[in-house]
């Protein structure tokens, strides 16, 4: 009798965990690595340690904490995406907050996802981005279909930011540190600190990773 050869196994996805806390990336990864499509590939604790190790690791998903110590995982997010095009990140906070939503979408994130998802839910959600889908919690989604009932800005809710100013933040958006942006433009790094509180400001946001987000918002 002729015995056919098996069939190839299909290759699991390539799945690196962003989160700061150890006893959650120890968790998750396990998780992760209990899913028959999956395999984690590997875990940073920090955004900058994500920029370090995950291009060449060239994985298919990146599962990002948002709330990352130094660097947010929004920030995170804008450089990989820069980086690496086609591998899709989904973010993940413990938070379900409306702005956080959007500024998380805003910076190429592909889905949102709370931490509190049942584990085939997030089984479901990495196949669903796999496949070009947008994962996201129902409470997340219910979220995005409201933002779009919400009328127009009117055009004088536009941000006015001095030529400057406008050129500091698309240094910001590009990665670069306060320094690297005083080297660039031949500031002190006290003069490009005050710039950055004025585009604060303008923008209502908080911190780089708001106004990074708010930027790429308004220049799609």
């Amino acid at each position: 009798m002729k015995i056919e050869p098996a069939a190839p196994k299909t290759p699991l996805l390539k799945i690196v965990l962003v989160e700061d806390k150890a006893d959650l990336r120890a968790s998750w990864s396990r998780l992760i690595n209990s899913f028959p499509d999956f395999s984690c590939a590997g875990v940073c604790g920090s955004g900058e340690e994500a920029l370090r190790i995950v291009p060449s690791l060239r994985p298919d998903i990146v599962l990002m904490d948002i709330f990352l110590p130094r660097m947010s995982g929004i920030e995170c997010t804008v450089r990989l995406k820069e980086l690496l095009p086609k591998t899709q990140v989904v973010m993940l906070t413990g938070v379900d907050d409306n702005e956080l939503v959007f500024m998380a979408l805003s910076a190429g994130a592909d889905g949102f996802l709370l931490k509190r998802t049942k584990p085939a839910d997030l089984r479901a959600a990495l196949l669903d981005v796999a496949h070009g889908g947008a994962p996201m919690t129902s409470e997340i989604a219910r979220r995005v279909v409201e933002s779009f009932r919400r009328p127009p800005k009117s055009p004088g809710q536009t941000v006015r930011l001095s030529a400057r100013e406008e050129e500091v933040l698309i240094l910001l958006t590009k990665g670069y540190s306060n320094k690297e942006i005083a080297s660039s433009l031949s500031l002190s790094v006290e003069t490009v600190g005050s710039h950055l509180k004025h585009i604060y400001e303008k923008m209502h946001v908080r911190s780089r990773s708001q106004a990074i987000a708010r930027y790429i918002t308004a220049n799609p």
